[in-house]
């Protein structure tokens, strides 16, 4: 199916590629490659307002994110931080101001009720491995390289930390933490950071096909199934168990757990209504 291109506002579209709709899965690029795609606060912006035209698109049902250019993204923008230590508050004001809009978008990926699938062609460091820890699944070309490198500046990657150590082991995160060595993209996949290591320049094209996978399923189920996912994760094993059996007792009453289950036992395809 070829890809139809959604329209975007001019100030977004310079940041973020024209959104393409793939059979119910929406790409967006991160454009911004003469900087390595860093995380500037107009990029933080313009990611966010896709993010939030895509949760109210009932039409879209996965995402991907890729990145233009020969890195996928380099973290916050260093230097346009930098400018804003000559302010009266030694720019306190302002780097909050940024973490907060980053920490947001981040929480605006784990939130979104489609799946949103990170297809890495280059390296991802700081946050921009916060990025693709944010994502819900993760396609690298294995030309990747993933990197917490803060601690190499004199600046801990306190905010990637939180997206990290809630992918990989505590001592996987603490290493990539306290040395910001770089990780090759078998070793992400090995550890969890990833799903999987392609052949480069496969990535986005086996990202797509997972996200089509995906959109092929009730929207409403996967809706359910994610957000519980995050939810449950932060719970006591019992309260967890208590949570989800609820969850799942509602999930039963669904029309579409109704044909599914149907589907299923008359050995046919099932006919997705999302309700």
């Amino acid at each position: 199916m070829g890809a139809e291109i959604a329209t975007a506002p001019p100030a977004a579209a310079e940041l973020i590629l024209q959104r393409e709709d793939v059979g119910g899965v929406a790409v967006l690029t991160l454009n911004r490659p003469q900087t390595r795609n860093a995380l500037s606060e107009a990029m933080l912006e313009a990611l966010g307002d896709a993010l939030t035209a895509i949760t109210h698109d009932g039409g879209v049902r996965a995402v991907v994110l890729a990145a233009n250019g020969p890195a996928y993204c380099a973290g916050h923008d260093l230097k346009e931080l930098s400018r804003h230590r000559s302010e009266s508050d030694g720019g306190r004001a302002y780097f909050k101001r940024v973490m907060t809009m980053c920490s947001t978008m981040m929480q605006q990926i784990v939130t979104l009720p489609q799946p949103v699938i990170a297809a890495v062609q280059g390296a991802a460091s700081a946050a921009g491995c916060q990025l693709v820890a944010s994502c819900d699944l993760a396609i690298a070309s294995r030309a990747a390289k993933f990197a917490t490198p803060g601690v190499h500046i004199g600046l801990f990657c306190s905010t990637p930390m939180v997206a990290l150590s809630r992918n990989v082991s505590r001592k996987h995160a603490m290493e990539m933490l306290l040395t910001g060595d770089l990780v090759s993209a078998d070793e992400a996949a090995r550890i969890g950071l990833i799903n999987r290591a392609v052949a480069a320049g496969r990535e986005r094209d086996e990202a797509i096909k997972l996200a089509r996978g995906i959109a092929d399923k009730s929207m409403l189920t996967v809706k359910v199934g994610k957000e519980g996912f995050y939810r449950q994760l932060e719970m006591p094993l019992a309260e967890a168990y208590e949570f989800v059996s609820d969850v799942m007792v509602e999930n039963m009453l669904y029309r579409d757990a109704e044909e599914g289950i149907d589907a299923f036992l008359d050995k046919r395809a099932p006919k997705w209504e999302d309700r």
